[in-house]
């Protein structure tokens, strides 16, 4: 049986800023959750893309919408506005958004690992494939 363990978001094991946006990472029970806070104006193709290097987030996200309303545009085309409550499962391939004034914050079960980090530092073997997805 394993130990019983508890983080908390307010002292997270890393902080990864890109423009617009921040995720906080702990890891927990072998697996690492993010926390990602997304501003209005920020888009993962002009906010994160510069560091993925990819041409659409290839981080498949399970995640729980705290708060915003944020749009998703699928590579084949299909759209999607997540919102405050919604769990939303999002394969690779995508591009995201938010919309209107009101900042979007996620807690992320699944694609946070390697999310915004540099693709030099996945190239370098400090990560485990390109990132920032």
């Amino acid at each position: 049986m394993g130990k019983m363990e508890a983080k908390n978001f307010s002292l997270p094991d890393e902080v990864r800023k890109f423009d617009k946006g921040r995720v906080e990472l702990v890891k927990v029970g072998g697996s690492v959750i993010g926390k990602g806070t997304f501003e209005p104006g920020w888009r993962w193709s002009t906010s994160v893309k510069p560091l993925a290097k990819t041409n659409s987030c290839e981080a498949p996200h399970f995640q729980y919408q705290i708060s915003g309303t944020m749009k998703v545009v699928m590579d084949d085309g299909t759209t999607h506005e997540c919102k405050a409550g919604d769990v939303s499962l999002l394969p690779s391939g995508h591009d995201a958004w938010v919309v209107g004034n009101e900042p979007v914050v996620v807690v992320d079960f699944q694609g946070m690992a390697d999310y915004a980090k540099q693709a030099s530092q996945a190239e370098s073997g400090k990560g485990q494939s390109v990132a920032a997805r």
